[in-house]
């Protein structure tokens, strides 16, 4: 997962030496030596012109602690972070607009849906007003967020138009893209069409399988969750799970019990237990 997409003139550079290794420790998973260094090299000092590091550096922290299942951790950490990011970076530079997307599906996370769809709208429109490089990963960030609040408020066909929206706007074969796949799956799966969900689930298959080859931790356990809602949908108990098992076991290994999306597989294997 890159973790850092822009560099702008004034700003350091976010593959150096001081930020690199933290990435590395997150993408290799390892995520509480992740937030432990990432804190250490928050604390400084830094010189003048250094100082985006820090609250990049608490950034990663507050992913982090989200990657571990703590979720009401990581939604305090990005709402401090929000005025230290408008100060060092201003309010609708891309760090900024996408510390608002970290946070907003943090907020749908704990189930506050609403606000996380009124701050995704919010972030998009901003970045869509924008001609900057870097803001069409913003918009579709934020999109991809709002998708997933949808389909949890049960909008599933606005869940669907917006995701559809999204991919036409945004190619770019990269972890956005297969989580907008997997979205627009998920609300496929919320208006009974398991068939088409089943489809764009394989579609994303092959982009996980591609993206894993540099990041073996991407999307722990999304494409496993999303097929097997989809096959007990079409009836198909015994597949779904076994790919339930699968999501299970993977997020238990790699995210452990607090995260939600363990939970989540936890609470499918119950609902094809009780059928």
């Amino acid at each position: 997962m890159k973790l850092f997409r822009w560099r702008g003139r004034s700003e350091p550079d976010m593959t150096g030496a001081l930020l690199a290794p933290i990435a590395a420790l997150y993408t290799a998973g390892r995520f509480a030596e992740a937030e432990a260094e990432a804190r250490s090299v928050a604390a400084g000092p830094f010189r003048p012109r250094d100082e985006g590091y820090g609250p990049l550096a608490l950034r990663i922290a507050a992913l982090a602690a989200e990657a571990q299942g703590h979720h009401d951790r990581a939604a305090a950490a990005y709402g401090e972070l929000l005025p230290v990011f408008g100060r060092t970076f201003g309010a609708e530079h891309p760090h900024s607009l996408h510390l608002r997307s970290n946070r907003a599906r943090v907020l749908s996370i704990l189930g506050r849906h609403g606000e996380c769809v009124a701050e995704c709208v919010d972030v998009a429109q901003l970045a869509n007003r924008s001609t900057g490089p870097d803001m069409l990963y913003v918009a579709a960030a934020a999109r991809s967020e709002q998708v997933y609040a949808l389909t949890e408020l049960g909008r599933h066909t606005e869940a669907e138009a917006l995701a559809r929206q999204a991919l036409a706007g945004y190619r770019e074969p990269d972890r956005l893209r297969l989580v907008l796949r997997l979205s627009l799956a998920h609300s496929l799966s919320g208006q009974g069409r398991y068939v088409e969900a089943l489809a764009e689930v394989e579609r994303a298959d092959v982009l996980r399988r591609s993206l894993s080859r540099e990041d073996p931790h991407v999307a722990i356990g999304s494409v496993e969750l999303v097929a097997a809602a989809a096959l007990l949908g079409l009836g198909r108990g015994a597949e779904a799970q076994l790919r339930a098992v699968a999501a299970y076991d993977a997020c238990m290994t790699a995210l452990g019990p607090d995260h939600f999306r363990t939970g989540k597989a936890r609470e499918l294997l119950d609902r094809i237990d009780g059928d």
